[in-house]
């Protein structure tokens, strides 16, 4: 087949460019051809994906226009798309080959983006998405307190969700989303689940075999975009809590960039203060070799995630280097993270920070139970079959390129 990827940067911007990226080469070994149609090459910080051999346009650079042109000469059979900035592009494309949209996130289904309400307390958001999302945007405070933005936002998720009915078929990597596009009246035969892909990093039992002095600190690991929904901040003050129940020290590693960078770092430096026990490091952005030695010198994932997570790529990537995790039970979280497993849960509605402890508390407490989730965060990730994951993809695409015009 013709297949032109499509996504709004070609920039390693976070775990869908990840994903995305790590499919296109076994796709391209099974014979497809490949193109790649972009819409900026934005962040300037990230690294360029690792792309397969094959032509690629930049909207930004080339103008709109010349690049649409220029992708329809190429003549595509299928479009597999990953999201895109703006939905008159999305549209344009989609009138130049049929199309599949990777749904990352709740394109179309929130008129934040989020799915979380955080008023009078944080919880998922369960309402399908409408005018009545107006109406719960202040006094639920689903967004931000800009009414220009509000209706700003509002109009481009609906535009969005409008378009979406034209793409043939939608592809998820959880059960959660998948539900959440079949609430919103999508035909359940054109959502399709994925089985979860491709790892970076092959899962190895060489991470087991590491040791831990009773003296040594536990090595906690936070890695994502800096948010106010991502949990830092809650994370933090259960570090604290849980080295005074171990009463021994805690060194926690928080890698990303975002706007909440600033706040957690003083609010890491506000708790150490009081808490001498408790080190925290801010590395900012990494990825490539730097995130897998970080891997392989944590003895725990923490992903306290406040909003619904799609998926939740990262606790799959620890888990190949034989890393458990703990998280709060939102989103699809659950669906690959099962408490007492390879890790565990704290509740998610609402999310606190006792919880968190808790949570935290027993996958640390006991160093036998920790192997233990050790050894089944590599069976877990082992249990991945990323040719699977291509095999479904590829059928999808071949449906819609001989899916009957509507």
């Amino acid at each position: 087949m013709r297949i032109a990827v499509v996504n709004w940067t070609r920039r390693a911007a976070g775990g869908a460019e990840t994903t995305m990226a790590l499919s296109l080469g076994p796709m391209a070994r099974a014979g497809h051809h490949l193109a790649f149609w972009y819409e900026i090459d934005r962040p300037s910080d990230r690294p360029l994906l690792q792309l397969p051999e094959g032509p690629s346009w930049c909207a930004e650079e080339l103008g709109r226009e010349p690049a649409v042109a220029a992708l329809r000469d190429w003549k595509p059979e299928v479009l597999y798309v990953h999201g895109l900035l703006d939905p008159a592009t999305e549209r344009r494309l989609l009138a130049v080959a049929p199309g599949v949209l990777f749904a990352h996130n709740y394109y179309g289904t929130c008129i934040s983006g989020n799915k979380t309400l955080t008023f009078p307390r944080v919880r998922p958001c369960p309402h399908r998405f409408g005018w009545k999302c107006l109406l719960r945007y202040y006094p639920r405070r689903t967004g931000g307190l800009n009414p220009a933005t509000m209706i700003s936002a509002y109009r481009r998720q609906a535009r969005r969700l409008t378009t979406l009915r034209d793409y043939r078929f939608l592809v998820v990597l959880s059960a959660h989303m998948r539900s959440e596009y079949l609430q919103h009246g999508f035909p359940a035969d054109r959502v399709v689940r994925l089985p979860f892909p491709w790892l970076a990093q092959p899962a190895t039992d060489a991470t087991l075999s590491r040791s831990r002095a009773g003296a040594d600190p536990w090595r906690l690991l936070f890695v994502g975009r800096m948010d106010p929904l991502k949990g830092g901040a809650e994370l933090l003050r259960a570090a604290v809590e849980v080295a005074r129940s171990l009463a021994g020290p805690i060194q926690l590693t928080m890698v990303g960039d975002g706007p909440s960078a600033r706040r957690w770092r003083d609010l890491a430096g506000r708790l150490a203060a009081d808490e001498p026990r408790l080190s925290a490091h801010f590395p900012g952005w990494i990825g490539g070799d730097r995130i897998a030695e970080l891997f392989s010198g944590a003895d725990l994932l923490v992903m306290p995630s406040l909003w619904p997570e799609p998926f939740g790529r990262t606790g799959l990537e620890a888990a190949a280097f034989g890393v458990p995790c703990v998280g709060y039970a939102v989103g699809g979280i659950p669906e690959w993270l099962t408490d007492g497993v390879n890790g565990h849960l704290a509740s998610g509605d609402p999310p606190s920070v006792a919880g968190l402890v808790e949570a935290m508390l027993r996958a640390l407490r006991d160093p036998a139970h920790h192997q233990k989730l050790s050894r089944g965060a590599i069976e877990t990730a082992r249990r991945i079959d990323g040719e699977q994951h291509v095999r479904v993809l590829l059928d999808v695409l071949r449906r819609a390129a001989h899916f009957p015009a509507t």
